[in-house]
């Protein structure tokens, strides 16, 4: 980032005041965080309108948008500076190739990305979309794979082409609802939550189990309390509820036991809150929208969008979570080399005991047997069974050359 052309953001100037404002008063919220800078990642499939937020955020034409051109084929890193806060924002280009995952384009992103840290993630895709299909879900899976599940905590859904009508029968408020939650679920699955929230529903319903069986223990106390007060001895049939009560918590507690241990260590960290709630955030960037009295462009619900986006990037930002440095490790996993030195006291330990202590011991035992008076041949023989057959073989064959001699 050091070495990336840092300029004065000009582009504030051309928001309306109001917009200017806003933005002024969430960086100094940022600065209040101790957060002096913002890095913004742009991911998507292509033509759902990332360059043109990019442009739209920056308030200045910073990447090239065009209908008639297909889009940059390399990743582009803006940097603004306003009031000793630096905004960072990574255009990238689109994750389908006909059809398909593009791996070539995501590939060089995540090269351009390596040693960076990335505090937002936005990924963009079209309202005025009807359908979710296993194609969204790759690339969510696709990103995914590439960055981690983490990257999703730090996120953003982002629908553009917000200003449009809705299909009949539908408020605009219904037809958000119903294509977020469409995109929302592809994005729950394509990043693997969905088998997080099993294992935690999972884990949940067996901590109530025991709480349950540990309450009816207790009522069962009390009531064996009282009939021991009243009557001053056990009564028989007590004896099997109290016995069937503690068998009750005793298999709530191995549930538990069982169900958690099955969560691996780095899924246990995920909150799932955060995982089930990713924000949806409209955007409108054409010169079509509408705006209000002071100039800011406004959504048909009424919402003026750039300082409503603004404001939940600060919000996921400051989330407690924290932001997702970009490594070597992290983009080409771990050293296969390394995994083979691990195995190295294994395979000498496996070559030890299977292959030098036999020829050890069969060293020693050789070793006793020239001691106690043996030859070397009746060595040989025990050792070597083969030479006893040859030389038993051998004075016959002799035997036969000097008969036929004569």
């Amino acid at each position: 980032m050091a070495s990336q052309l840092v300029r004065e953001w000009t582009g504030l100037q051309q928001f309306p005041v109001a917009t200017q404002q806003t933005l002024y008063e969430l960086m100094s919220k940022l600065k209040e965080e101790n957060v002096s800078f913002l890095t913004i990642l742009v991911l998507g499939k292509g033509g759902v309108g990332k360059s043109s937020t990019v442009n739209s955020l920056i308030g200045e034409r910073v990447a090239v948008v065009s209908a008639f051109q297909s889009e940059a084929m390399r990743p582009i890193l803006c940097s603004r500076t306003r009031a000793g806060f630096t905004l960072n924002i990574i255009d990238t280009p689109g994750l389908v190739e006909g059809g398909y995952v593009n791996d070539h384009a995501l590939d060089l992103i995540k090269r351009f990305l390596i040693n960076k840290t990335i505090d937002v993630l936005l990924y963009v895709d079209r309202l005025d979309s009807y359908r979710v299909d296993n194609l969204d879900r790759q690339v969510v899976k696709a990103i995914t794979n590439t960055f981690g599940q983490q990257i999703w905590q730090k996120s953003l859904l982002v629908l553009t082409h917000a200003q449009m009508s809705p299909p009949d029968g539908l408020s605009y408020a219904e037809f958000v609802n119903k294509r977020s939650a469409a995109l929302h679920a592809a994005v729950f699955e394509g990043a693997g939550f969905r088998k997080i929230e099993i294992v935690k529903d999972l884990e949940m319903k067996a901590k109530n189990t025991v709480a349950s069986s540990v309450s009816t223990f207790s009522r069962t106390m009390k009531y064996t309390v009282s009939r021991i007060e009243r009557e001053g001895r056990i009564p028989v049939q007590l004896h099997w509820i109290l016995r069937g009560t503690m068998w009750m918590i005793k298999s709530a507690y191995d549930m538990v036991r069982g169900t958690v241990s099955k969560v691996p260590a780095h899924l246990k960290t995920l909150p799932l809150p955060l995982c089930r709630k990713i924000r949806v955030v409209l955007v409108e960037n054409s010169g079509r929208c509408n705006t209000n009295d002071g100039g800011e462009k406004v959504l048909p619900d009424g919402t003026v969008w750039i300082p409503n986006l603004v404001k939940n990037i600060v919000e996921v930002a400051t989330n407690g979570t924290k932001p997702v440095l970009i490594d070597k490790k992290l983009i080409e996993g771990t050293d296969p080399n390394q995994m083979g030195k691990l195995l190295i006291p294994l395979v000498l330990f496996l070559q030890y005991r299977f292959l030098l202590e036999p020829m050890r011991r069969k060293a020693l035992r050789l070793s006793d047997w020239e001691e106690d008076g043996f030859e070397q041949s009746s060595s040989s023989r025990i050792l070597f069974p083969e030479i006893e057959e040859l030389e038993a073989k051998v004075p016959i064959r002799a035997k036969d050359l000097e008969e036929e001699e004569e």
